[in-house]
């Protein structure tokens, strides 16, 4: 993975000040992981306006093993994004419709139009990864996946599209530790999905895949960058500055605006007694 693609749609902009520093900071020396996040969530608000302004069409794939941290990654990215701009896509089991399409199709109407990011919770990739470990997709059909879906990318980074992709990477030691989490936490329990299980016992066949799909889509207009996901606070705030130094942007925060005085004159507020209020149960 010696190689590096930097996207250049900000008009010869550079990625900001905010960003500079190349020492690496240590979490919980001389970086605090809440504050450092805090900092970054800014600078991704500052993208956003970036992406709006200059109507830019942004492309995220989060891929990656079980457990990865995938999820909690895309979490921290939008936490503080509009919604309206920044879409999370994550789609379920085809339906027997979507089966019989051109397998990109229904991925394609969830691209983004101008002005809009759009962050993929597993992509088209699933051909390459679980279809084809667990046989939900024929030999040829894999074999044309990874034919086609280069040219697939080459073609969306040619209509203007920036495409990024990330591979969370976690050893099989750290994402056993993280399924009993998931197991004893009833919260996380419903993260195990039979698939999920399944992996346990084809961690081999999803590693020699993963080679495959690599070796056969890590291209120039559109690389693989790989993520050391071993620690979640890490992994996050890593792909998050990374995903920054890629698109130059500049700062469009808007000043606060001035609040006009609330004119109550001309309102009659309905009595309370008549209105269903939930018991308030916390005081």
């Amino acid at each position: 993975m010696g190689k590096h693609h930097v996207h250049n749609n900000g008009a010869g902009e550079h990625p900001p000040a905010a960003l500079d520093r190349q020492k690496p900071w240590l979490l919980g020396r001389n970086c605090h992981y809440q504050r450092e996040l805090r900092r970054l969530q800014i600078e991704l608000v500052k993208l956003q306006e970036w992406v709006k302004h200059k109507g830019l069409r942004v492309v995220v794939l989060f891929e990656g093993r079980d457990a990865a941290g995938k999820g909690g990654a895309i979490k921290r990215i939008t936490q503080c994004l509009n919604p309206r701009i920044c879409h999370v896509v994550a789609l379920g089991t085809p339906t027997e419709r979507e089966k019989t399409q051109w397998y990109f199709q229904r991925y394609v109407a969830h691209l983004p139009a101008s002005g809009e990011i759009v962050l993929f919770d597993r992509s088209w990739y699933n051909r390459a990864g679980v279809e084809r470990v667990m046989g939900f997709c024929s030999d040829s059909e894999h074999t044309e996946f990874l034919h086609s879906c280069p040219e697939f990318e080459r073609m969306l980074v040619r209509s203007g599209i920036i495409l990024v992709k990330y591979w969370f990477s976690v050893s099989d030691e750290e994402q056993e530790r993280r399924f009993h989490e998931r197991r004893r936490d009833i919260t996380k329990r419903w993260k195990l999905s039979a698939m999920d299980l399944e992996s346990r016992r084809r961690w081999v066949e999803y590693s020699r895949a993963k080679d495959e799909m690599f070796a056969c889509t890590d291209i120039k207009q559109a690389p693989w960058y790989v993520v050391n996901a071993e620690n979640k606070k890490k992994a996050r705030l890593n792909v998050i500055r990374h995903f920054l130094s890629l698109i130059p942007y500049k700062d469009l925060t808007p000043k606060p605006p001035k609040l006009p005085p609330l004119d109550r004159s001309k309102y009659v507020r309905t009595p309370i007694q008549d209105q269903t209020f939930i018991p308030e149960t916390y005081r």
